[in-house]
């Protein structure tokens, strides 16, 4: 039985890579030939929907701002890694998307406590 020693960032980049890894096998992602059941969605469910993003961006902020800098620099990253690469389509949603979570990771950094000196 091999004993490994991993530092604190390899795991959390493994920790990481396996919660990524789950979405294309727990529902987050269908084939490409599989057509997911929609339904229109009533008013009411808008409404619950809307509240439950601006919830979680809020939960987001102040889980950001209590964050280590290193919990910054990786959604600064993933940001990054989800605009369209140079010469691929550039998808207006993708675009936005990666527009807010830098801003999330801006408006946490005002909740911050400023360094001890």
């Amino acid at each position: 039985m091999a004993i490994s020693i991993l530092t604190t960032t390899e795991e959390e980049f493994l920790q990481s890579q396996k919660a990524l890894s789950r979405w294309d096998n727990e529902g987050g992602a269908l084939p490409d030939n599989t057509q997911a059941d929609t339904h229109e969605m009533t008013n009411a469910e808008m409404v619950h929907l809307r509240v439950r993003v601006i919830a979680l961006e809020n939960l987001i902020i102040s889980l950001l701002a209590a964050g280590s800098d290193r919990q910054l620099e990786v959604a600064r990253e993933m940001a990054t890694y989800i605009s369209p690469r140079i010469g691929f389509t550039q998808h207006p949603l993708t675009i936005k998307a990666a527009e807010q979570m830098k801003d999330m990771v801006h408006r946490a950094e005002h909740f911050r406590e400023p360094p001890s000196s």
